[in-house]
């Protein structure tokens, strides 16, 4: 199956995180096909002239990684979860033999836990903000701190493990370094709950706030002793020493999460044969026109001549309408580009894209019925027409090596697509129009108003034989993204 998570990621990029989700052991393959369709407001000017191929893929960012193991933050606290027991096996090999091979398994399964750990407190944190009833917002509260506490604790009990003269000091650095990067993950995530506590309310969760507060305190204190940063208020460089090291850590606890991409451009040996066939043709144009008029006007006549003359010049026109022919053909049944996936050496699958413009009549009726224009667009469209970009993507998996490529049970990837918008904004009015309206006296003032404009996707996802749907609504000004809703 595929799921989506869409988000903006800063004020010009949407972030798309797609999971590409596999099943079972008996499946060798799994084949997974996302459709996008990006209908454009023709006043962008954003058309196949202006807006190339080059620049659509210079506009999108993908990365690739595993999907992390999922464990409920209760079962790692009980102490008998899968990333807890790798954790302890993994330092007391390295205590009994500090080996190359015990180094790299050792510093695996910290990065691997403190994943898994971002991701169950995260995840527990989101189910907390999302319950209703005060008392199971107390009774989780309340086990959030105190599986969390848990957790942490039993992390860092493997230090005195490792923290011993037969292994090399840099081998304490990789402890540390999880240490400090799950330590910042449980004050940012606790600090989130006590503000949604003080929001819904200060008296009735008044313990619990207090409870929290004072987890946060001792973290503070913790991370003092061991000369780690802290956020503070008042901040002369507004943390950004803080922040700066905090996004080197997540990328170093999630390296091994990330899968190597290789990019080629797809199908290269097909559109060689396609332009081969295309020079081939006016070849045999050119040569039928010289023959004929050589047959009835003999050789060094003057109409022989110009019928070389002119056959040489439509030799190369026919040549270039045949390739743009061909190579129209190919981008509706080709990808543009082809990214093989791997571990290591190992290939455990590939993904496609390709990217096109296209007309009305070529978008699936269901989904136009989807975009579902307003009579007034309809009558625009008249006019000038609403320009469709449609996205492809095609991702192939194969269930077996993936499996076989970890000790964890990775349920598939995700691809984590990135697309900026600053093309789309270039052309835009100002963010803000004056506009006259009446005040309450009946005065006409002068008031701003926002210019917007409204791209909307409609994603197609297939897998198997099911095929789902859905549509966002991006709004933008020139100044950037202000907002995306999915509409039903």
């Amino acid at each position: 199956m595929i799921e989506i998570q869409v988000k903006i990621h800063d004020k010009f990029s949407l972030e798309f995180k797609v999971g590409f989700l596999t099943w079972g052991d008996d499946l060798s393959e799994n084949t997974f096909r996302m459709n996008t369709w990006i209908f454009v407001p023709n006043s962008l000017d954003i058309n196949p002239a202006t807006y190339t191929k080059t620049q659509f893929y210079r506009d999108v960012n993908t990365n690739t990684r595993l999907i992390t193991p999922i464990f409920p933050l209760g079962e790692i606290a009980s102490g008998e979860a899968v990333p807890l027991r790798h954790l302890r096996e993994a330092f007391a090999s390295l205590a009994e033999s500090p080996a190359k091979a015990a180094a790299a398994e050792y510093e695996y399964q910290i990065k691997m836990f403190s994943a898994i750990f971002k991701s169950s407190v995260r995840d527990e944190v989101r189910h907390i903000l999302g319950a209703t009833v005060p008392e199971d917002i107390d009774y989780l509260t309340e086990s959030y701190r105190t599986q969390v506490r848990t957790v942490m604790s039993r992390y860092r009990e493997q230090r005195k493990t490792v923290d011993t003269a037969s292994v090399p000091p840099r081998m304490l650095d990789y402890f540390l370094f999880g240490d400090e990067f799950m330590s910042n993950l449980l004050i940012q995530h606790t600090l989130r709950l006590i503000r949604r506590l003080q929001t819904l309310s200060e008296t009735r969760f008044a313990e619990r706030i207090a409870a929290l507060t004072k987890l946060v305190r001792e973290e503070e204190e913790y991370r003092r002793r061991q000369g780690y940063l802290n956020a503070e208020t008042e901040s002369p460089d507004h943390n950004r020493a803080l922040l700066f090291r905090h996004g080197v850590l997540k990328k170093y606890v999630e390296s091994d999460l990330f899968l190597n991409a290789r990019r080629k451009k797809d199908a290269v040996w097909v559109e060689q044969v396609y332009y081969s066939l295309a020079a081939g043709l006016s070849m045999i144009f050119a040569t039928t026109v010289a023959f004929s008029f050589q047959m009835k006007y003999g050789n060094f006549t003057m109409p022989l001549f110009v019928a070389l003359v002119v056959s040489y010049m439509l030799k190369d026109r026919i040549k270039e309408l045949m390739r743009y022919y061909f190579a129209h053909r190919l981008g509706s049944r080709y990808f543009d580009n082809k990214t093989t996936i791997g571990i290591k050496e190992d290939t455990i699958g590939w993904s496609k894209e390709g990217v096109d413009f296209i007309t009305d009549g070529k978008v699936p009726r269901q989904v136009m019925e989807i975009r579902s224009r307003s009579p007034l667009l309809e009558a625009e469209n008249r006019i000038s027409d609403e320009k469709i970009i449609l996205y492809r993507k095609m991702v192939r998996i194969d269930r077996r090596k993936l499996s076989g490529s970890n000790r964890y049970s990775i349920a598939g990837i995700h691809e984590i697509i990135r697309l900026h918008m600053n093309s789309f904004t270039q052309k835009m009015d100002n963010p803000q129009i004056p506009i006259y309206a009446l005040d309450a006296e009946g005065t006409p003032r002068i008031t701003a108003s926002d210019k917007v404009y409204y791209l909307n996707l409609v994603m197609q996802f297939q897998y198997d034989a099911r095929t789902d749907y859905k549509r966002y609504r991006i709004v933008l000004t020139r100044t950037g993204i202000q907002e995306i809703e999915e509409l039903k």
